[in-house]
């Protein structure tokens, strides 16, 4: 018991580089104490002492804002990051060295009694926000995006994002994207913030616009240079002019602001018409 609760201090040096001491982990991280309470309350559900548990159970939501059923199966090397909102039901399962952040809810989707709450393998991570339901299986080394809802099984070593869940893959990209490069360096747009492994519906329509611009320009290069080859004179106008880069709204007061702007714009010219 004392060897599983040293592994519990240590494996959060391992996976919260804001972890700094023991003593600080002791005394400020809420799934520590999450997980401790719920060790004790296990063996207490397992001893036949059910309200008992219980009601340890909810002393430890009370006060860390984790609820795990005392009768939740945990592994060794147990991590919950932040840890506000997590919700374990009384039938997972969980599997060694998996991590959990906050929000996370591995709940059910059926009042029938019997396994009802979903199994996480060996090495499962699920990311803030996210909702594993039903009793289905988390494959060993899976990953859950954040705020995905997961309601069918996961294979092992995959990746599932979105609502509901769907496996992602590496997409394939092109050899030759210098072109993308260059081209989104003159709009002032990177198209790449996003990691290979998790596809991006707006990044890929722009990846396309790239390059449908890029081919674009080379024909119209290669027109001008076979008319000028047949001896028509073609307009040289220099180079292209840069093009200004976008600004991005990035808060609400923002928005609102320019909304109310278009609005006074609008009455303006309404006035301006009617007179």
């Amino acid at each position: 018991m004392f060897e599983n609760f040293r592994e519990d201090l240590r494996v959060v040096f391992d996976r919260d580089p804001a972890a700094r001491n023991t003593f600080e982990i002791l005394t400020a991280y809420p799934g520590v104490h999450a997980l401790v309470f719920h060790r004790l309350a296990h063996a207490t559900w397992n001893l036949g002492a059910k309200w008992l548990a219980r009601i340890i159970a909810h002393l430890a939501r009370w006060l860390t804002g984790i609820e795990i059923h005392p009768a939740a199966q945990i592994g060794r090397r147990f991590f919950i990051d932040h840890g506000m909102g997590v919700v374990i039901g009384e039938t997972a399962v969980i599997g060694d060295d998996c991590t959990l952040y906050h929000g996370v809810t591995l709940g059910g989707t059926s009042w029938q009694k019997g396994k009802r709450h979903p199994t996480l393998r060996d090495g499962v991570v699920v990311g803030a926000g996210a909702k594993v339901l039903g009793p289905i299986e988390i494959g060993e080394g899976a990953r859950i995006g954040s705020n995905a809802v997961v309601v069918k099984s996961v294979p092992p070593n995959s990746t599932v994002v979105g609502v509901p869940g769907r496996l992602i893959e590496a997409r394939k990209e092109p050899k030759d994207t210098a072109h993308r490069e260059q081209m989104a360096s003159k709009m002032g747009f990177d198209a790449y913030g996003v990691t290979r492994d998790a596809p991006d519906p707006v990044a890929h329509a722009v990846n396309c616009m790239l390059d449908h611009l890029h081919l674009m320009e080379t024909r119209m290069k290669q027109m001008c240079e076979a008319m000028h080859h047949m001896g028509v004179e073609t307009v040289d106008s220099g180079e292209m002019p840069d093009l200004p880069s976008c600004e991005i709204v990035s808060t609400a007061e923002e928005l609102d602001r320019m909304h109310l702007d278009e609005d006074e714009v609008v009455s303006e010219e309404g006035a301006d018409s009617s007179q």
